[in-house]
């Protein structure tokens, strides 16, 4: 319903075991022995038809790049160092499908327009859902004139930055988006059709971070308030999901949830580690981080996930303390009109007094919506908000 990833039940011989994966056109394959590797050689090679298309040496997790198309074999075995004589069988996958047609990389510039970015065949059935659907909340024609509502210090190189990823990973045949509803229910309500998981991967079974933007719940402001941080993210190591929702309180705190199961459900297809995940939201975004770390999954309509182990927040009035807040992290601005730093202090300080974990980093002069901060006084939170997110991991 969800992925498009191809996976191939693993195969053994007496001394290795072997499970391949089809990415689009990228073949991943990872490979268990008890052998000491420094006794031996273990062969990885991928064929084409007949011909012999490429080879890896002792390397238990690899991936080959494959030609669009086409169907491809996958040989491992192993030799022993001294006598180079083979000591198991041949574990062999045949009919290995690659993905369609291969696309060359032309990154965006600035000058790129923001509706060729959106119709670009890489992001093919996802493109518009990169900026504002509700377009009345954004403007500029080019990605260096973006400009969205409430919001400040849009960086046009990050965005540029954002949009190569994406393109970049979609055209190697990495999944970058993933759906959160099924045909069938957004048949039955259009409006999830507008939702989705952006996916920024970080390292093999590192911790997780779902990131929610805000918008005033009247839009999603992702380029700006969580496309940037999960990008920041991965390059730390950490696997990110960005979430379109549809705006509106119920709704988003409704797609919120059920982007927690997605996530939850699949994380063994995702090799992604979902204990002790963290919960980043900006604005209406952190709202929506705080009401379903209070309240959790079940609250909203899902069974119940495990709640989050973090909550990170940035410049909203968000008040309620419940209880059963998990760790939170805020920053703000002194200069804020919308969220008062004096309100998110109290709520801090309130978190604090029933014994969990918390604090606050405000920002002298800053207004609202100052995303990563960069160039201004708060840059470097983000690395304070994920040291805070890090002590509280079991």
């Amino acid at each position: 319903m969800f992925f498009v990833t191809l996976g191939c039940s693993a195969e053994s011989s007496d001394v290795l075991t072997v499970t391949p994966t089809v990415d689009g056109n990228i073949l991943k394959y990872s490979v268990e022995t008890e052998l000491n590797m420094d006794e031996v050689w273990i062969f990885s090679a991928l064929y084409d038809g007949e011909v012999l298309s490429d080879v890896r040496v002792n390397t238990l997790n690899g991936e080959f790049e494959m030609q669009p198309d086409r169907e491809y074999e996958l040989k491992v075995f192993t030799w022993e160092k001294d006598s180079m004589k083979p000591i198991s069988n041949v574990v062999s996958f045949k009919g290995l499908k690659s993905g369609g047609e291969k696309m060359d990389f032309e990154p965006f510039t600035r000058n790129t327009k923001i509706s060729d970015v959106m119709s670009d065949p890489a992001f093919d059935g996802y493109g518009r859902l990169i900026f504002p659907v509700n377009t009345s909340y954004r403007s500029g024609d080019t990605l260096e004139d973006l400009r969205l509502t409430w919001y400040n210090y849009i960086n046009p190189d990050k965005t540029v930055e954002i949009v190569n990823y994406m393109k970049e990973n979609a055209l190697k045949g990495n999944t970058i988006f993933y759906d959160i509803y099924s045909d069938a229910e957004k048949a039955a309500d259009s409006a999830k059709r507008d939702t989705g998981l952006f996916f920024f991967r970080g390292d093999k079974n590192a911790k997780t971070a779902i990131c929610n933007a805000g918008g005033g719940f009247s839009y999603v402001g992702a380029m700006h308030d969580s496309f940037p941080h999960a990008l920041e993210l991965s390059k730390m190591g950490y696997n990110a999901f960005a979430l379109i929702y549809r705006p509106g309180w119920d709704t988003a705190m409704e797609d919120l949830a059920r982007a927690i199961a997605v996530i939850h459900d699949h994380a063994a297809e995702l090799e992604i580690d979902v204990e002790d995940y963290s919960l980043w939201g900006g604005s209406a975004g952190a709202r929506m981080a705080a009401d379903l770390g209070s309240y959790g999954t079940e609250y909203y309509g899902e069974a119940a996930y495990p709640r989050a182990g973090a909550v990170i927040m940035q410049y909203t009035g968000h008040s309620e303390v419940t209880g059963s807040e998990p760790p939170t992290y805020n920053c703000v601005g002194t200069s804020d009109g919308i969220a008062s730093y004096r309100t998110m202090e109290n709520r801090i300080e309130r978190i604090k007094a029933n014994g969990t974990d918390a604090m606050i980093e405000v920002f002298d002069g800053l207004p609202h919506g100052f995303g990563l901060g960069q160039g201004t006084v708060a840059e470097g939170w983000i690395n304070n908000a994920v040291a805070f997110w890090e002590r509280n991991m079991k």
